[in-house]
């Protein structure tokens, strides 16, 4: 390729992105104008249903060379942006900066809103709960170490409702002043150290395993401690500017952890959304109890997705279920089984329907 060609194509690209700034201020008008008629109405304007069948659209649209993946990401942005000029809005996540549940925020949301890092899972719930935040955003479950109890205690006894779910993939990694050999102790999440244990177990058997609040809450602790380190992501060591020993030390490489957005209000259901459906109950003291609240389900061929038993706290060997099924409420087949089931059980609660989405 010669230089004329080069300048050429460069002044084709001025061009194109000349037009795609039009369009995408067009774009976020039209969204604006959008956002004062649901404003006026009571809506608010982050709407994760909607946002699935737009990105569903897109794909649709798409002939390449761009992956869908890609397409999403810009298009989070643009969507981020616009919500942005409608709401000044705040999404309150496990604190802080840096950790995954930051990251799992950022993903759903787009880096165009506010965020406010939280001590603790409860505090995330309070925090929503009391309207210094509109949203939420908790760990739920890791795929090689299973729930995060905490969260889902909290679900049980809080007022607000699940509206959507973030996947994402996790890389752990060693972080600490010091070298592998002078490392006497290791911090981090109490999941991400189990996430790590094979690799621990052989490279530092001999240190001692500290649970703390958070990942980046571990990487900002050891910055000053010798002999300490921390187990994170790496964003968390390039915010905190601590040395990264080894990368990618989790036992799994497909270690992925589901996130939930929590909020005040339920979401209305959109026609052509493949949804998941949480909810919680506990069972009369009777043989087949279990069989007998989940027989509405199987009857009806929806899918229970996941099942997970909980001590209760309330007495002595009772258990909470909490259970979810593909499928919303407001589907004549599921309203009709979630009615039986609130007959066969001692108490059933609905956690919340959001976008059954893999992204």
């Amino acid at each position: 390729m010669n230089k004329s060609e080069l300048e050429s194509l460069r002044e084709e690209i001025d061009q194109i992105d000349s037009e795609i700034v039009k369009l995408l201020n067009l774009r976020v008008s039209k969204a604006s104008k959008i956002g004062k008629i649901k404003k006026l109405s009571g809506v608010d304007p982050y709407d994760p249903a909607r946002e699935e069948q737009v990105f569903e659209k897109l794909a649709g649209y798409s002939e390449g060379p761009l992956r869908e993946g890609s397409l999403r990401t810009v298009y989070r942005e643009i969507i981020s942006a616009s919500i942005a000029l409608e709401k000044d809005m705040v999404i309150g996540y496990l604190g802080p900066e840096a950790t995954y549940t930051h990251q799992a925020a950022v993903k759903n949301f787009g880096s165009g809103l506010e965020y406010q890092a939280l001590p603790d899972i409860p505090d995330v719930f309070s925090s929503v709960e009391a309207g210094h935040c509109d949203y939420g955003v908790v760990p739920i479950e890791n795929s090689s170490e299973g729930a995060v109890n905490r969260s889902l205690d909290l679900l049980v006894d809080s007022e607000l409702t699940i509206i959507a779910q973030v996947f994402l993939r996790v890389r752990h990694c060693l972080f600490s002043q010091s070298s592998l050999a002078d490392i006497g102790e290791v911090r981090s999440k109490d999941q991400a150290l189990a996430q790590c244990a094979d690799w621990l177990r052989t490279h530092l058997p001999d240190a001692r395993l500290v649970p703390v609040s958070s990942t980046a809450e571990a990487v900002r602790e050891c910055r000053a401690e010798p002999g300490v380190a921390a187990i994170a992501g790496e964003l968390a060591g390039q915010i905190y500017e601590v040395p990264m020993i080894e990368g990618g030390i989790q036992d799994r490489s497909d270690n992925v952890t589901r996130f939930l957005v929590v909020a005040k209000q339920s979401l209305p259901m959109r026609v052509g959304v493949s949804y998941r459906t949480s909810l919680v109950l506990s069972l009369n003291d009777e043989v087949g109890a279990l069989q007998k609240a989940l027989k509405p389900f199987s009857e009806r061929g929806i899918n229970l997705c996941k099942i997970e038993s909980r001590p209760s706290k309330r007495k002595s060997w009772d258990y909470f279920f909490f259970v979810d099924f593909l499928g919303h409420p407001e589907e004549d087949g599921v309203s009709q089984a979630l009615h039986e089931l609130s007959n066969a059980c001692a108490f059933s609660r609905l956690l919340g329907s959001y976008p059954e989405s893999d992204s």
